[in-house]
């Protein structure tokens, strides 16, 4: 794609985001859902890149299954992301009350032990289900967050996602060159830091660990912030259950590592929190992000560094 058609693509997005907001204003949810499902397989119809992407990762991670599988988890995909289109236009403007009545929410006494104990706690999970509204439900339970997050491709969508996500009592953090000293000064704070690490980030820390059965690039970000402050890593995940709403579940903290070494524990722990990652992927395939590049950095052949694939 070129760099017009590129310009041209994220313009019209960040259009049809602000149109959704709008409406959002004035419109119940059980009418922005089909609506962001309709703009989620628009999306998809105009984008054969990632839904050939989408298909090839499918048969990465489930090689045993047959392709007609592989295209219902495809859809699957498809109308869950429409639907989360939907539900965070809603939650730009609705009350807590009703946000309240969208989920359930297990194991939020792991995050309050952790605080208790006055080191703070990282919190790590994946772009799995709805994680926007995970985070909502956190910041409503009173749980202090600081979440660490990447700059999109247009300040605009930036803008718009930062204000959501403060709404609701969360400082924003952007991965640069200090979000390390003001993630260990959260932590420092008693804060509990979230991080998502199911993805090939570029130009950031990371360790190879299995994923699938795969060597994949992943940030190791969470699992030094938690060894320096001694604090522990909690996974957490939100999934849309049948009736339409969500299971927030946030699991028991992941045990320290057995190695001495400071770097071998890194990669150890991040192979732990990306483990929790697949256990939930596997549960829900239809929730999770396959268009992205996950296996998109490759162990170098001699073993001494990287190779990186073409966009």
């Amino acid at each position: 794609m070129g760099k017009r058609a590129r310009r041209l693509r994220h313009h019209l997005l960040y259009l049809t985001l602000r149109l959704l907001l709008a409406l959002g204003a004035c419109l119940p949810l059980w009418i922005l859902r089909p609506i962001g499902r309709w703009f989620g397989s628009l999306a998809l119809l105009l984008s054969s890149v990632e839904k050939r992407r989408t298909m090839e990762h499918l048969a990465i991670a489930f090689p045993e299954t047959d392709h007609a599988r592989r295209r219902r988890i495809l859809r699957q995909m498809v109308r869950h992301f429409g639907q989360m289109l939907g539900e965070v236009v809603y939650l730009w403007g609705a009350p807590p009350r009703r946000i309240n009545t969208l989920y359930a929410m297990n194991g939020v006494e792991h995050l309050t032990s952790a605080l208790e104990a006055g080191r703070g706690a990282v919190l790590v999970t994946g772009h799995c289900g709805n994680w926007e509204l995970m985070n909502a439900a956190l910041g409503l339970s009173g749980i202090p967050m600081t979440v660490a997050v990447r700059t999109l491709f247009d300040p605009r969508l930036d803008r718009i996602a930062t204000v959501l996500r403060a709404r609701f009592g969360t400082e924003v953090v952007f991965r640069g060159r200090h979000a390390g000293r003001q993630l260990a000064a959260a932590l420092a704070s008693n804060r509990v830091v979230g991080l998502l690490i199911d993805q090939d980030i570029k130009d950031i820390p990371g360790v190879f660990v299995p994923f699938f059965g795969q060597p994949a690039w992943t940030p190791s970000g969470a699992a030094t912030l938690a060894l320096r402050a001694n604090a522990p890593v909690i996974p957490a995940f939100a999934h849309r259950r049948p009736d339409g709403t969500h299971q927030v579940d946030i699991l028991p903290p992941l045990p320290p590592p057995s190695s001495p070494d400071h770097d071998e524990a890194v990669r150890e722990l991040t192979a732990a929190a990306t483990a929790a990652i697949e256990t939930q992927i596997r549960k829900h395939p239809g929730q999770w992000v396959w268009m992205h590049r996950r296996w998109r950095t490759r162990p170098a052949e001699t073993g001494r560094g990287t190779t990186r694939e073409t966009p």
